[in-house]
């Protein structure tokens, strides 16, 4: 696996279903958001006490996009690795600058500390070469096959 961001890994809570979308060549991309709840330890009061909430987008491709999208709902407590990047734009209406910190997800899985779960292998034909495909531009239906395809 190479990395193109530092790697991260998340455990935490799906704050609603992931959205699964389609590049116009074909990719599956999905995004979600993991809620992960922070906690300390107060020593003098010997107690875990909550510390915030953080909010984590993802974004992953292809087959892990398609099978997070079928397999995972809101609520579920998952486990997500992968790089941490920042996100850079011009907002189109103040035409400041403006950024944002998401994950790009290389693995995907439920955390089985409070759930068990049923694995299936799943067999997929070759996927689209990675892209650059903005979200933006993804359909949320998997493009016809050209004539003459398979």
């Amino acid at each position: 696996m190479t990395t193109n961001g530092t790697p991260i890994t998340i455990v935490g809570n799906l704050t609603d279903d992931p959205e699964l979308r389609f590049t116009p060549s074909g990719a599956a991309v999905a995004k979600f958001s993991v809620a992960v709840n922070r906690r300390t330890y107060d020593a003098q009061s010997g107690e875990w006490k909550d510390a915030g909430t953080d909010f984590h987008r993802v974004t992953v491709w292809r087959a892990l996009a398609e099978n997070v999208a079928g397999t995972l709902t809101k609520g579920m407590r998952v486990i997500v690795a992968g790089d941490l990047r920042q996100r850079s734009w011009t907002d189109e209406k103040t035409n400041e600058k403006r950024s944002a910190w998401e994950v790009e997800g290389s693995a995907v899985g439920p955390d089985l500390t409070f759930a068990t779960a049923t694995v299936a292998k799943v067999t997929r034909t070759a996927g689209a070469a990675p892209g650059d495909e903005e979200w933006e531009s993804a359909s949320r239906s998997r493009p016809a096959a050209p004539a003459g395809a398979r």
